[in-house]
């Protein structure tokens, strides 16, 4: 019976796909506020692949009425943003005795502050993790000093070595009466089953899904997932970054072998923003308000007394600009020497490109790090194809050729660096909702370009006469997946 009638629900739509498909482009010229890119992509879709172009559109283009979906969650974010602007004016009149770096970027700590309400705050230390085996051991002997609660967020979670590791650190504190959350994402955390969660929550773990599937495991929307990955520790620890919670993630996974990102433990007053950011996710996604509760915005100083500048800034389909992409337009902008860009997925809108090209042609050093495998075969391919136009520009861009490269982030001039979750393309701007530390300090900018020029070591640069050799099957790939990178 059930078969039946999903085969005369496939009949109705094959037979009426032509008015369907006039109906969506109706909606989607109309009805959906678009960049024309993105508008004539669709259409052309529709056009020529009309089944497949249909299915794209079910899975990538609906907005499921993206306004009212976060209307609740924006006003709680403008409510936040409202008052932290108001302490940051109270508490700096002036800007007083601040560092070199931030009176050169006071333009853009200004831009966070009013677009995003990201507070600056200045008594931070900061550690750097490009190794993952080091970055979760950092994390469960952080976890295993927990004396009042534990929130974990991340985008993708797996039910494998390294969780089941994680998961027997975060019981042992429930037990010992720390308050555990976790928040992961729908899609990222499908491979979950239903059950694990229940057995966390009757151990004393609260568990909450953003952005759940619609029916069951069947995820309908690719778009609007929550990117963020976020651990916050009694207010004195926080973590943000690349990582996600899966064996490849500390390079036991044939199939990617070593795993290469960045991922920042911070102490001091941004951890305050960071739990912020986390209570805004966990109070839409699980409706407890974790604002009734003094101590989740609670900060401890850090103990080294490193003094380093960090505003935290976060961006989504919730949000009216694009933060982060504006933080790294805004750098590229302000860069007088040199750039340093790591990113496994490079494709930029059509500002962030041609401000990268702008900076090489003003003398600029632009240097620009990719993977050398693909993770997601048409956004590789459509990164390889932004990647020739930067070199046929006179850019310095390489392949990371000792696995796989998931770092997110840029370095300009060894004095600001903006790294996080967000990669540098069109999904990570607009798409997701995502998080970045961006850091006014000379010492750490330095050391993020040693990091990077560490890497160069195990990299390959894609030179002009390389690139202009590429097959004529890696050229096809380009353009194929060029024409749909409005839409990866």
């Amino acid at each position: 019976m059930i078969w039946e009638e999903l085969h005369g629900g496939m009949e109705f739509i094959f037979s009426h796909l032509i008015f369907i498909n006039f109906i969506l482009a109706v909606i989607i010229i109309f009805f959906q506020r678009r960049e024309p890119q993105s508008v004539w992509t669709w259409l052309l879709l529709l056009y020529f692949l009309p089944i497949i172009g249909f299915v794209f559109y079910l899975f990538l283009g609906t907005d499921m009425h993206k306004k009212k979906m976060f209307r609740i969650k924006e006003i709680e974010d403008n409510l936040n943003e409202a008052i932290r602007k108001q302490e940051y004016w109270l508490q700096n009149k002036r800007w007083g005795n601040k560092s070199t770096e931030i009176e050169e970027y006071s333009d853009l700590v200004m831009y966070n502050l009013g677009a995003s309400g990201a507070m600056l705050t200045d008594d931070n230390d900061i550690t750097f993790f490009t190794d993952g085996v080091r970055k979760f051991d950092a994390l469960i002997a952080d976890m295993e000093q927990a004396e009042q609660y534990i929130h974990v967020q991340y985008y993708i979670i797996k039910n494998d070595v390294l969780f089941r590791r994680i998961k027997d650190v975060l019981v042992k504190k429930a037990a010992a009466g720390v308050e555990v959350r976790i928040l992961y994402d729908g899609m990222g955390g499908r491979s979950v089953k239903k059950s694990c969660w229940k057995d966390l929550n009757r151990q004393g773990i609260k568990t909450s899904e953003f952005f759940p599937a619609l029916l069951r495991r069947l995820h309908l929307r690719i778009n609007y997932r929550n990117h963020r990955k976020i651990v916050v520790i009694d207010g004195k620890v926080g973590y943000v970054g690349g990582f996600n919670i899966g064996k490849e993630y500390i390079g036991m996974d044939d199939r990617f072998g070593y795993w290469r990102d960045t991922h920042l433990r911070i102490t001091g007053s941004a951890v305050a923003s960071l739990g912020l950011r986390f209570a805004l996710d966990w109070n839409y996604a699980s409706k407890e308000n974790l604002f009734l509760t003094d101590k989740y915005m609670r900060h401890e100083a850090a103990e080294s007394g490193q003094h380093c500048e960090v505003q935290i800034v976060s961006s989504g389909p919730d949000s009216r600009r694009c933060n982060i992409r504006d933080n790294y337009l805004r750098m590229i902008g302000k860069a007088k020497k040199c750039i340093y860009i790591q990113t496994p997925y490079f494709i930029p809108d059509e500002a962030i490109l041609s401000a990268l090209m702008i900076a090489v042609h003003s003398g600029i050093e632009v240097n620009v790090m990719i993977p050398c495998k693909p993770d997601h075969p048409f956004v590789y391919w459509a990164t390889y194809s932004y990647i020739g136009d930067l070199v046929m520009e006179g850019a310095k861009c390489y392949t990371y050729n000792n696995g796989f490269l998931h770092a997110k982030g840029m370095v300009v001039d060894d004095k600001v660096l903006c790294y996080g979750t967000a990669n540098m393309d069109i999904r990570s701007f607009a798409l997701n909702f995502e998080v970045n530390a961006v850091i006014y300090n000379e010492e750490m900018a330095r050391k993020m370009r040693e990091i990077f020029e560490e890497d160069l070591k195990v990299s390959k640069q894609i030179t002009k006469n390389v690139y202009m050799g590429r097959s004529l099957l890696i050229r096809f790939k380009e353009q194929v997946c060029r024409l749909l990178s409005p839409l990866l």
